[in-house]
């Protein structure tokens, strides 16, 4: 009877294991299977659906009403079970959600069919895209140069800059000192940007915003259908996020560096509250 080699079965056996372990892992994105895929983007404020010219109150009991929110998002990416990540194609990838156009608060899409576990994007507007030609700048991006950032722009055409965030509205706790507007509304504006400078390091306002899909509802893309990744973003946390804001204090905030701590804020805005899917991509969702 022949020795039995233990040694010669745990190699054996650690191979089996680390093949399998690699085959698990190994298993590509397949871009021929296309599914759609959006991002719901829903404006709270606290626990109550947001709404323009509506009195709130911040953390430091100032009221105040919003009469303009508009943000970028961008870079949208997602990441699946096994660790891979399907980038979204630039030029596809960038929107602008206004509150006054509910139906800009979907982000549509196109990616591989897969379950998703893990979904990013970007608050803001990449460096790459501040710093192209403007000829090259489509859609959402595209601008007129000498409009700026007047009426409902999102540009400046002082700074050469997108704005990410465009907060605005009215405190009647501003002191008329402080608001430097002659229009005696006391209104506030805030116009967060700043991509990190073109030839000089300057303010960089980009944040990427990075949610677990898992503990509500993974994204399941399939050919045919649409998956949709309902958020929240909780715009009370402009003022009550990790950095305390005080209207009062700081009734208008552009390029400077106390943009920054607003900018920090932006992270904790947004939750992941759901995930619709196998939706017929022909459906509207509401």
């Amino acid at each position: 009877m022949s020795k039995i080699n233990f040694n010669n079965i745990a190699i054996l056996l650690f191979l089996t294991f680390t093949l399998a372990s690699c085959k698990k892992n190994d298993v590509e994105i397949d871009e021929n299977k296309m599914g759609d895929f959006s991002v719901e983007f829903q404006n709270i404020m606290g626990g109550e659906t947001f709404k323009l010219d509506w009195e709130y109150k911040n953390a430091k009991n100032e009221p105040f009403k919003v009469s303009t929110l508009n943000y970028f998002i961008s870079n949208i990416k997602l990441k699946n079970a096994n660790g891979e990540t399907y980038v979204v194609p630039a030029e596809e990838s960038y929107f602008l959600v206004k509150a006054d156009d509910l139906s800009s608060r979907f982000t549509n899409v196109k990616v591989p069919e897969g379950d998703y576990t893990e979904l990013s994007f970007i608050l803001g507007v990449d460096s790459l895209r501040n710093t192209m030609n403007v000829e090259d700048r489509k859609g959402v991006l595209s601008f007129d140069p000498d409009a700026g950032h007047s009426g409902g722009g999102m540009y400046w055409g002082w700074n050469s800059g997108y704005i990410f965030f465009k907060y605005e509205g009215t405190c009647q706790l501003i002191s008329d000192d402080q608001n430097g507007d002659p229009t005696g509304k006391k209104q506030f504006k805030y116009h967060i940007g700043g991509f990190g400078g073109y030839s000089s390091p300057t303010i960089n306002n980009i944040k990427e915003i990075t949610l677990n899909l898992s503990n509500a509802g993974n994204a399941q893309v399939r050919e045919g259908f649409r998956s949709n990744a309902h958020l929240f973003v909780d715009i009370s946390k402009v003022f009550n996020g990790p950095n305390v804001i005080s209207i009062v204090e700081h009734p208008n905030v552009m390029f400077s560096e106390f943009s920054q701590n607003i900018a920090n804020n932006f992270p904790s805005m947004f939750s992941h509250d759901h995930t619709e899917n196998f939706v017929k991509s022909s459906e509207e969702l509401d």
